[in-house]
């Protein structure tokens, strides 16, 4: 008997948790659904709580390095205390509300390179060691996010990678204690004055604000450029995004750097304020090119793309 609970304690003989996903592809601040299917093991176990949570994996920067840690950004309890018979089948619909800050991880069903997302499943046993599930899920891009994506591609921009940073973007508000990076390089019309060029949503029920970072090191005046824009959801339709992303791009650099040429164009950075929003929870994918994931995946490193797919590339370093 002795023997039997050691083991027990281990997990060995203990119950096992699989999560099936109805939705493995959402937007911010969409639905994800599915089902906690669990197995009794060799004996009644006392079932703490099962939780799911969002994890993925962020930038840390220290005094003196860098690093990736594994971040869960959001966590649901989906069931308190209850004994697990010997043997018994379980199964735990969810419903589970996505964040709206949570960062796109695929444009058209291509991961982004350098994202990576899941879905970790908690299963806490009293006594023992806990059971866990990891499943990939994929977010893409909320209409006007898609929008914007498309009008770099347009306007001849290539993408680079995207990664999540941890830290707060000043003078925004923010509730994820990371925020992300999507990475171009720069036009032909551009090269001159930007080594890179960085695209970041805070999204909320209402709009989204767009941060632009132009790393101009190595060009004149060797210092980062920062420019913000607010933009409503019902933005998405009906706007010149490209004209409009060109404008704001101007604006940023010719505001610091006066002795170049060229006027402000498109709409500057006044932002599109023609909405409040319609506070949608899974937006559709309509209104935007269907070559939009070609002309974004142009931009891609040749042979990345599959190095960083869903499924391939998934290890948060949790013990299942």
């Amino acid at each position: 008997m002795v023997f039997k609970k050691m083991l027990a304690a281990f997990g060995v003989g203990g119950p096992s948790v699989d999560t099936v996903l109805a939705t493995p592809v959402v937007q911010p601040g969409g639905t994800l659904s599915g089902t906690v299917h669990i197995k009794g093991g060799d004996h009644d176990t006392l079932i703490e709580y099962v939780s799911l949570g969002l994890v993925t994996r962020v930038e840390v920067e220290g005094h003196d390095s860098e690093y990736d840690a594994t971040v869960e950004f959001h966590r649901v309890h989906l069931t308190g205390s209850f004994t697990l018979p010997a043997g018994a089948s379980h199964q735990l619909p969810f419903t589970v509300e996505v964040p709206w800050e949570a960062p796109v991880t695929s444009f058209y069903g291509t991961p982004l390179h350098g994202m990576t997302m899941g879905v970790r499943t908690e299963l806490s046993v009293a006594k023992a060691v806990d059971k866990t599930d990891l499943d990939p899920v994929r977010i893409e891009p909320l209409p006007v996010q898609a929008a914007v994506m498309e009008a770099f591609t347009r306007l001849g921009f290539r993408f680079s990678r995207a990664d999540l940073e941890r830290g707060r973007i000043h003078g925004v508000h923010q509730t994820l204690p990371f925020y992300q990076e999507i990475e171009f390089y720069p036009s032909q019309a551009y090269a001159g004055r930007m080594r890179q060029l960085e695209l970041t949503f805070v999204t909320s029920a209402h709009g989204m604000d767009v941060v632009l970072e132009f790393d101009k090191r190595g060009f004149l005046g060797s210092h980062d450029t920062f420019s913000r824009h607010h933009v409503s959801h019902a933005d998405a339709a009906g706007t010149d995004w490209p004209s409009a992303v060109d404008g704001w791009i101007r604006q940023a650099l010719d505001r610091h750097a006066p002795h170049y040429g060229g006027g402000h164009g498109g709409h500057g950075g006044h932002g599109f304020h023609g909405g409040h929003g319609h506070g949608h929870r899974g937006h559709g994918m309509g209104g935007v090119a269907a070559g939009a994931a070609a002309g974004f995946v142009g931009g891609m490193v040749a042979g990345e793309i599959a190095e960083e797919a869903f499924d391939v590339d998934m290890d948060f370093g949790f013990d299942e």
